[in-house]
């Protein structure tokens, strides 16, 4: 293979329109800009959004910024937080009961951040990578 001989695929070019060739091939004369207007001019176009003056879209709207509603029923629980509970098997109603995540938490998640100084059994809580290694290798083990 040379670069000279490199060439596109059939039909991925498409030809240009060949205007201004006479009324034979509908493209004379006004070639396809119709009569007058501020798109038949040369140098003739508006910035994206312009509506003739009005005032646009996007500065109609009033601007606000963006919050999650998800993140209202999730919450982060460290390794370290864990050590606290006298529970044998941690699970959502034990980590609201012991004040660590808010009441309305539906989904919690352990992240590792600190460290596990006895076996923890957890079970319904999602945990990351790190943490479950730390969790298992401290003897505990974490149920789905």
């Amino acid at each position: 293979m040379y670069l000279n001989t490199i060439q596109p695929s059939l039909g991925s070019r498409k030809k240009s329109k060949r205007v201004g060739r006479g009324i034979g091939c509908t493209l004379g004369k006004t070639c396809g800009r119709g009569h007058k207007g501020q798109k038949a001019r040369s140098g003739g176009f508006h910035k994206v959004g312009f509506e003739g003056g009005q005032m646009p879209l996007q500065r109609r709207l009033p601007k606000v910024g963006f919050k999650s509603q998800i993140s209202k029923y999730t919450a982060e629980v460290r390794l370290s937080e864990l050590n606290s509970l006298a529970v044998d098997i941690i699970d959502l109603k034990a980590l609201i009961a012991a004040n660590i995540v808010p009441i309305f938490t539906k989904t919690a998640k352990v992240i590792q951040s600190g460290l596990v100084n006895k076996a923890i059994n957890l079970k319904g809580i999602k945990v990351t990578i790190g943490a479950r290694k730390s969790i298992e290798a401290a003897g505990g083990k974490v149920e789905a």
